[in-house]
């Protein structure tokens, strides 16, 4: 029988002390690691979640047996070990144990300054992150000294009614308790599960042993990673200061060196090369044993490298994407580890826009790039603005001194955020790279004045909220007014992780694409064909709506042929366009179906203009436009409805495909296409439809003496329809299921109006996440699900598709797959992401044996 492990609530770090993720946390785990690997790690002791979660009840553990191995007088840090570090976690606690005693033995040791600026620096966090105290009181003093320490010590005693504590044991006991506190926050916990944590997910914490590194001979401290955090790219990057500057305090304090050789300064490469090799040598053993680019905190003491952390580099899309496939590419992971490492996000992440090279910037202020991508917007200063900014459809730019916790939902709800304070790993830049919001950090030389309203640049130039401006993550420029964008280039790391995952998935990836320049947008994101063209869009271009809306006018039957023979070239122009760019691949065309007065006016100077253009007085115009109108269109006289009561329509459409396939066949491409009837509920409606398509069908074949190669089949959109499948299925080749349309029937609700309550009924639980963003498994799935057997009743090998923007989420592809769909189709730019969670999805059923 096997031994149970034991996992004590507080233990020592050690090369063989029972240590998992699931238990400590990652850090915790990686520590372990690393000392495994024999790096000069301090001493460190990790706290399981069970004894976090006791500390946030009151309930610490005994601080004699926590505090033993660091012996006589330690100075500690303590940082967050969630079980996965891009949860995050509170904010580390450095120089617990500073206080009175130690800073007068350590002024005499070392001098006044680096002895004040490290008790300063403890007395600052421990004053704001564990006493909860303004910020603003516990600014750092421009001069470190005695008397601006007794200043801060003064603040905080005012403040507190209280000294500050002394004793190193109940300075720690507060630190943990806190960070433990801090971690069941509303805010932290809405935070991590924005990253995908269950709500109830545990944290560990891990106090080690301060190495000052500011001892005699050569000492410092720094980080160092190896590949750059923006593109991926093998590159050693870093900083590191010289004697006398606290670990990880100022980043351009006097005394920083370049870690490697450089023209313009001393380096730690040249001052200590054996050190500086001794880094690169545990940079390659991280990414060889641990399998992943990591970056290194560490200190120099006397010459001698202490080891602090190594954690996960923090990377943009584009890096996540070329460093995966790198580790792939050297054998340090699979290609199948390589998929699963990268989250769809982050793919469509790179799809987003940047700034035109070639636009006029009218720079206002330049802080630190901290989330790539380029996004414009309406100023707003408050979460709560742009929370409203975004109900409203109105993209707005989060402006704030610094962010926090609380500011979370605001920045879901931005297109971008700009902080006045902050670096690189500040909470704005963290979360913004987290949700893939454009993010610059650090503008100090900006001014807020949230009384007026006003942001103000350093040249004088005043904005008020509700102004247009400009975030460039990818610079770290902020600019005025809206320039014109691009959409990012796509490197070969992105193209080749896409066909590592083509080679794992299994089942097909289609774009819904309605014009050529859709289509070619899909062929340039691999989709296997279009799944979903709308007919519709067509008509709404250049000359086309009022030859269309001459057409709903006509009188009678010879009258509306004689006006879509005008439409008839413009139709097969744009499908033989559309198959010559897929050059083969499947294009499903679906019939026309909205209903007719969305292609007229509603207002009074539309209608005049319609009425001078059809020659016909305006209260006849005004009447017909009026007679055409439904209470309920969406339900009413649209798709098949249409094409039965006004067949001319469907016949000119499918006279159109016909023809464009006669054309692009003589040019040496065999088009394949799909004829789709929307809009279906009885099996009448199909066999009336087939038979004047196949009516067409032959009268083009014959006149060109050729073969067509197409299909017909239905979209299910109705549940009828998903009820009937199987005797429709008899008449039709194909099954794809329109769930937007599917889901409002089945709800009824109307997707363009549900919007003023959905967010109510989600919050109150009535629904576990909006059905129109979220494909609903148990109502409406249920319904495509028996849609999907029934039809396969009527034709065994009839082909299954999901079609609406549903089918470029994982719960959607997930639900596909279980059920044997052949393919799902979703708009261009989500085709790569649907690709790549199509494989994760059959790698992990692979994993599981499921």
């Amino acid at each position: 029988m096997q031994q149970q492990i034991i996992y004590p609530p507080v233990t020592e770090i050690t090369p063989t002390a029972p240590m998992k993720v699931a238990v400590y946390g990652d850090r915790a785990k990686c520590l372990q690691r690393l000392i495994r690997l024999e790096f000069p790690i301090p001493v460190t002791v990790a706290l399981s979640f069970d004894a976090v979660r006791d500390a946030a009840l009151g309930n610490l553990p005994d601080m004699v047996t926590l505090m033993a191995p660091f012996g006589p007088q330690p100075l500690l840090s303590v940082r967050p070990s969630s079980e996965n570090a891009d949860w995050g976690g509170p904010s580390a606690i450095l120089n617990v144990g500073m206080n009175d005693a130690r800073f007068a033995t350590m002024a005499e040791a070392m001098g006044e300054q680096p002895a004040a600026q490290l008790y300063l620096q403890f007395v600052q966090s421990y004053a704001v992150h564990v006493a909860r105290l303004d910020p603003d009181e516990f600014d750092m003093p421009d001069t470190a000294d005695a008397a601006s320490l007794r200043a801060m010590l003064a603040t905080f005693e005012a403040e507190t009614d209280a000294p500050f504590p002394q004793d190193p044991a109940v300075q720690l006991a507060e630190v943990l308790r806190s960070m433990a506190r801090a971690w069941d926050g509303t805010s932290a916990r809405l935070l991590r599960q924005a990253k995908g944590a269950p709500a109830d997910a545990g944290l560990g914490l891990v106090v080690q042993a301060m190495a000052l590194s500011v001892g005699q001979g050569e000492c410092g401290s720094g980080i160092v990673q190896f590949v750059d955090s923006t593109t991926g790219a093998p590159r050693i990057v870093g900083r590191y200061a010289a004697q006398n500057i606290p670990q990880m305090a100022k980043t351009d304090a006097e005394g920083a060196l370049y870690l490697t050789r450089d023209q313009r300064g001393a380096s730690l490469q040249d001052r200590c090369p054996d050190t500086f090799a001794h880094l690169l040598d545990c940079g390659a053993l991280c990414r060889k044993h641990l399998r992943e680019e990591m970056q290194i905190k560490f200190t120099i003491d006397a010459g001698r490298l202490h080891i602090l952390d190594a954690v996960r580099v923090q990377r943009s899309s584009r890096a996540t994407v070329r460093i995966a496939v790198a580790l792939a590419e050297d054998g340090v992971i699979t290609r199948q580890e390589a998929v699963m490492r990268v989250e769809p996000v982050a793919l469509s992440e790179l799809l987003h826009r940047q700034v035109d090279p070639n636009a006029p910037r009218d720079v206002l202020v330049t802080g630190i790039a901290a989330s790539p991508g380029a996004a414009s917007g309406r100023i707003v200063l408050t979460a709560n603005e742009a929370q409203a900014s975004a109900a409203r459809g109105e993209p707005c730019v989060l402006v704030r001194r610094e962010t926090t916790p609380e500011d979370i939902r605001g920045m879901h709800a931005a297109s971008a955020v700009l902080t006045m304070r902050g670096g690189i790993t500040s909470h704005a830049a963290v979360i913004g790279r987290g949700l893939g919001v454009p993010c610059v950090v650090g503008a100090s030389d900006l001014m807020i004045d949230r009384k007026s309203g006003k942001v103000v640049s350093p040249d004088g130039r005043s904005f008020s909220a509700g102004d247009i401006i400009t975030v460039d993550g990818t610079t770290g420029q902020v600019l005025a007014g809206a320039p014109a964008m691009l959409e990012a280039a796509l490197d070969g790391a992105f193209q080749t992780l896409l066909e590592w995952a083509d080679m794992f998935r299994d089942i097909g990836v289609r774009a819904n694409a309605d014009t050529p320049a859709d289509a070619q947008t899909a062929r340039n994101f691999a989709a296997e064909g279009i799944g979903l063209c709308r007919t519709e869009h067509m008509f709404f271009e250049g000359d086309r709506l009022g030859v269309m809306r001459e057409m709903i006018f006509a009188e009678g039957s010879d009258d509306r042929r004689a006006v879509l023979d005008r439409l008839l070239p413009m139709q097969r122009a744009d499908f033989a366009e559309l198959f010559s760019i897929m050059e083969g691949r499947s294009v499903c065309v679906r019939l026309f179906d909205p209903p007719l007065h969305e292609f007229l006016p509603s207002d009074k100077a539309g209608l005049r203009d319609l009425a001078e253009q059809l020659a016909l007085p305006l209260p006849e115009v005004t009447a017909r436009v009026a007679a055409l109108s439904e209470y309920n269109p969406m339900l009413g006289m649209r798709g098949v409805r249409l094409g039965i009561a006004i067949p001319e329509i469907y016949e000119m459409q499918a006279q159109a495909i016909f023809e464009a396939m006669i054309a692009v066949g003589s040019k040496g491409i065999a088009p394949a296409v799909d004829i789709m009837i929307p809009l279906v509920s009885a099996v009448r409606e199909v066999e009336l439809m087939k038979t004047r398509i196949e009516g067409v069908a032959n009268m083009v074949a014959g006149r060109a003496r050729a073969a067509l190669n197409y299909r017909l089949g239905v979209m299910v959109e109705t549940p009828r329809a998903a009820l009937r499948a199987q005797d429709i299925a008899a008449h039709a080749e194909f099954l794809s299921f329109g769930t937007n349309d599917l889901t409002q029937m089945t709800y009824g609700l109307s997707r363009d109006d549900a919007g003023r309550f959905m967010s109510t009924y989600v919050q109150q639980g009535v629904y576990a996440e909006d059905p129109f963003h979220t494909l609903d498994i148990e109502g409406v799935g249920e319904l495509v699900a028996m849609g999907a057997e029934r039809g396969r009743r009527g034709r065994a090998d009839v082909v299954l598709s999901i079609c609406g923007e549903h089918g470029g989420s994982r719960s959607a592809i997930a639900f596909c797959r279980d059920h044997k769909f052949d393919y799902v189709s979703c708009s261009p730019f989500r085709v790569p992401g649907a690709r790549l969670m199509a494989a994760q999805l059959a790698l992990k059923d692979k994993i599981t044996g499921s």
